[in-house]
Order: C-alpha cells, then structure tokens, then sequence
C-alpha cells in the first residue's frame, strides 16, 4: 500500500506508463479499460479523485470501493483483483488508489456492448493493442503456441525428406515411411509439422520449418541466428565477423545396422560453433604429448552449447528479429527475443524449474540429445560449467523484449 508520500511523488511526477489520473466521475468502461491496459504492460496504479493535470479533487462517490470491484468484475475478463485503499489528503480530501499488477494470464480484455476489446499501456496513455501486440501477449499467456503458426508460401518440398526420415524411424520408431505426397502430409500434419493454411493448403508449421527445413529463413525470417564478433567491449563498425547461419536444428545422421551412428550434414547447432571457432578459442599455456600447445575455448564448450539449444527452443516466435550471438574482447552474450515463458523468472530458472514455450520443438530436441533430459541445463551444466572453468559466474539478464546469457573470459589460458 502506498503511504501519503509515496502518493503525493507519484502525483507530481504527474502520469506515465504505470500511473493514471482520473476524476471520481469516471465511467465503469473508463475504469476497466485502465486495468485491463496496466495489467496487459507491467501494471501500476489508478488514483481516482486526481485531475489531469495533477490538482487533487478527491472522491465523493459512496461506496466507491464497491462500486470498483463491480465494474472490474463485470467488465474484465479474465478476472483480475486489483488493490484498493483510499489515502486522506490534507484532511478534508481522499484519493483512492487501485494497484494493478501485472497479469499472469494475458491477453486481458474489456467486454464491453458485445465486444472484446485489448488495451494496452503506452506512455501515458491506454490504447488498443495492435495485431502484434496481441500475438505476444497471447503466447505470453500460454492460449497461443506459436511453434504451430502455419507458415505461409513453404510446403513438404521445403523440408529435408532425409532429416524426416531419420527422425520416423530412429527416433519415433515407425516402421513404414509414408509412401506418397498425400500419406506425408497426413503424418507431418498429425506431428504438428504441417497445418492447414488460410487458403486451405497444407503448409509448414514454424516448428516443422525450423527443425527440419532445408532454409528455415526464407520463408520465416525470424529464424537462424545472427553470430557477430568485435575485437573491443562494445559493438563498432569494425565488426570481425558478421553473418545470419540458416539450416535446420537437427543434423542429419547414418546408421548403420549395427548401431553405429554417423554425422553426415551439421544442424544449425553445429554450424553456428564451427564458425565461432577461430573467434573464442586459442591457444592455451598447456602443452601437449608433441610439445605443441594445446587449443583451448575462451569458455566451456558445453555451457556455449547449451545456451544456444536454450536460447532457440525458448525464443518467441512472435517477436522480429534472430537469436543473436555477439563476441566482444571480454565475454559472450546469447540474445534469445521474447521474454521468459509463463511466469518463469531468473530465479526460478536457476533453481531448476522448468516451463517449456515451444514444447514440440524441445521434445525434438530431447529426442536428439541436444535438450537436457531433464531439463535443467542452467542449474546442471551451465552454471557449475563455468565457474569450473574459468572461476566466472554467468549472468542472466531478463527483460519484456528479450532474454540474455553473458559468458565471462576468465583468467584461465
């Protein structure tokens, strides 16, 4: 609860993206469209009784906290209950505050003659969210996957038939291959690898496109990942490297009948880190049997791995833009677009909880090996990884926009 002081700063700071005057005459479709906004953004606070430009009015409503709840309740959806308190102001005036916290089950609406509006906080105002606004607090609320969008324009000739046959019989186990164009799009559709489009084709998922496309991004540019590299600690137009890594995430394999397994094309995984290569490892002060000196990651290759698997799995695919992985002279940051998924925080994640946003696509990757059975990657492998070997701590950095792993170079050589 806020105190009068609290109060009276927020009044004269005046309103911004989590503070919203209004005159005690407000309208109940006024008042839910507020709450809706703040909890569709980071939340905040609606002080009834306060002018626009700041002059305190006070409230004279009866029964007002009543009447809040009643319009919130009726108007509102999903239900959401906010804070209330009502602070005296010199004595003679009172100034209620309803607290809306950011809400755990987006998108929130206004149901108003008939119609469900979503509005969302921008500034100092509240407004209609736009289409892609609303794509991503639909994901962010969990009632959207999507790994299953259709994607529009690709089709079965897009995607590697020797990935996908690979994957039907060592990883899934059938023991018939679909033998003609009609039977593949029946068991690619039944996998969540293909759907029906607007215009009635069959077309690829963005979880079918980006596992097994033979070029994920020229139909979803969101995907591959950026890899750039600078000789100092901060971004310059001196870039070392600069390029987009497309393919798919899988690699592709042969078996033999005797159970051996055999690389044969790289996956997106195993590209990306041959093109890091010759920028994070070096040589060591370690010499080897010939006398030659050994070559040694600037970080653990595993902990590396991990956050790129961790970072394309977990990305939303509602957001622009790739995967980003950036070497500066001193660390190494892995952008991952979107925020984390359902409510998990920094905190959480490094106690090894677990909340998946693209289930199909970790599953796959699970079934691959390149997904922590368990997975608790960062508790398990990334962090002791890499105090163990270079006495560093990773940092996790957590924002509406995107999530970050930073890899520190230590002292080790």
């Amino acid at each position: 609860m806020l105190s009068k002081t609290e109060l009276l700063e927020l009044i004269g700071i005046g309103e911004n993206s989590s503070v919203e005057f209004k005159r005690d005459d407000i309208r109940s479709e006024g008042l839910a469209k507020e709450v809706v906004a703040f909890a569709n953004f980071r939340g905040g606070h609606i002080l009834i009784g306060v002018e626009d430009d700041g002059k305190i009015s006070g409230i004279s409503r009866p029964d007002l906290e009543t009447w809040v709840f009643n319009s919130i309740y009726e108007k509102v959806f999903p239900v959401i209950t906010p804070h209330y308190a009502e602070i005296s102001i010199d004595g003679d005036k009172r100034v209620a505050v309803i607290t809306v916290d950011l809400g755990p089950l987006k998108p929130y609406v206004l149901r108003s003659n008939h119609r469900e509006n979503i509005y969302i906080r921008m500034g100092s105002t509240s407004k209609l969210a736009t289409r892609d606004q609303q794509a991503i607090m639909f994901a962010m609320g969990g009632m959207v996957h999507s790994e299953l969008f259709p994607v529009s324009g690709s089709g079965l000739r897009d995607l590697s038939l020797e990935r996908l046959k690979e994957y039907l019989i060592f990883k899934v186990g059938d023991t018939e291959l679909p033998n003609k164009d009609t039977k593949w799009y029946e068991r690619l559709e039944g996998l969540g690898y293909m759907k029906e489009s607007e215009t009635k084709n069959l077309v690829c998922t963005i979880a079918g496109l980006v596992l097994f496309g033979l070029s994920p991004r020229r139909f979803q540019r969101q995907a591959g990942i950026r890899w750039m590299s600078f000789p100092g600690e901060e971004k310059d137009y001196g870039a070392l490297d600069d390029r987009i890594i497309d393919g798919p995430l899988v690699a592709l394999s042969d078996h033999t009948p005797s159970g051996v397994i055999t690389f044969t094309e790289n996956g997106l995984f195993e590209n990306i880190i041959e093109v890091m290569r010759p920028f994070l490892s070096g040589e060591s002060n370690e010499i080897d049997s010939s006398l030659r000196r050994k070559h040694r990651w600037h970080y653990p290759l595993p902990a590396i791995r991990e956050a790129l698997v961790n970072a394309m799995v977990h990305r939303d695919w509602t957001r622009k833009g790739e995967v980003e992985v950036v070497s500066y002279s001193n660390r190494l940051e892995i952008i991952s677009p979107g925020p984390l998924p359902n409510e998990m925080t920094i905190e959480k994640m490094v106690a090894g909880q677990r909340s998946a946003r693209n289930q199909l696509i970790v599953d796959v990757l699970r079934d691959y090996g390149y997904v922590d059975a368990r997975g608790m990657g960062v508790r398990n492998k990334i962090i002791p990884l890499v105090k163990e070997y270079n006495g560093t701590k990773p940092v996790f950095q957590a924002t509406e926009d995107y999530f970050k792993v930073v890899f520190y170079r230590g002292q080790k050589v």
